[in-house]
């Protein structure tokens, strides 16, 4: 059973810092083909919301996925204080995406990978921050969770990549992974700072011209 943390804890240890990982490459096939990261949030590209989230939620570096129309999303969403890289395999699903993410984080020093959706704009910093926090003390695999209900973001420790990158496939990114670790996982509650909707078909839309979602900072 997965151990659930309050979001207090006692001082922590000083640990390798958590690199951010914004998973952003999908095509928006349920959108009728608009990439994610380039669907408009408050007059900017979706993409630079959620970056600038794991940023403001204590990520350093932030490394950025993308994959669908890459050249486009370079080109319109103001991306350069961040690491990039492009999953040519996009179509295969999130966890081709995940493994080039990880891929990219060998040898940066991080302690550990944050991994983040670009499709979920109710999550702000706040959330990112206390699985941060779960971390620093002493926490190697966390999530965020709503209801008790397992969510993003998730954090896995540097020693757990490997593992994670091989059993990632298909749509299921980590899920595998996840669920066979369930008692080493570190639950974070982040109801009370957070919302864990996606937005995957055009009935979803609505929420992104919604003053409820929070931007980078809020909520903290």
């Amino acid at each position: 059973m997965a151990h659930i943390q309050s979001p207090a804890s006692d001082a922590p240890p000083v640990r390798r810092p958590v690199a951010g990982l914004l998973l952003a490459a999908g095509g928006g096939r349920r959108l009728g083909g608009r990439p994610k990261a380039l669907l408009d949030f408050r007059g900017r590209p979706l993409v630079e919301n959620a970056a600038r989230v794991l940023r403001e939620g204590g990520c350093d570096p932030v490394h950025i996925v993308l994959g669908a129309a890459a050249g486009a999303v370079r080109e319109r969403a103001d991306l350069a204080a961040y690491e990039t890289a492009e999953n040519p395999d996009w179509a295969q699903g999130m966890g081709s995406s995940l493994r080039v993410g990880l891929a990219a984080l060998a040898g940066s020093g991080a302690g550990a990978a944050l991994v983040s959706l670009v499709d979920q704009p109710g999550i702000g910093a706040a959330a990112v921050a206390r699985v941060i926090a779960a971390y620093e003390g002493g926490a190697g695999l966390v999530a965020a969770a709503y209801g008790g209900k397992r969510g993003h973001p998730v954090l896995f420790g540097a020693d757990r990549w490997a593992a994670v990158a091989a059993g990632a496939t298909g749509d299921r990114g980590a899920r595998a992974y996840l669920e066979e670790h369930a008692a080493a996982l570190t639950l974070v509650e982040c109801a009370d700072v957070a919302e864990p909707y996606d937005i995957d078909t055009p009935r979803d839309l609505f929420r992104l011209a919604s003053p409820g979602a929070p931007r980078a900072g809020e909520g903290q």
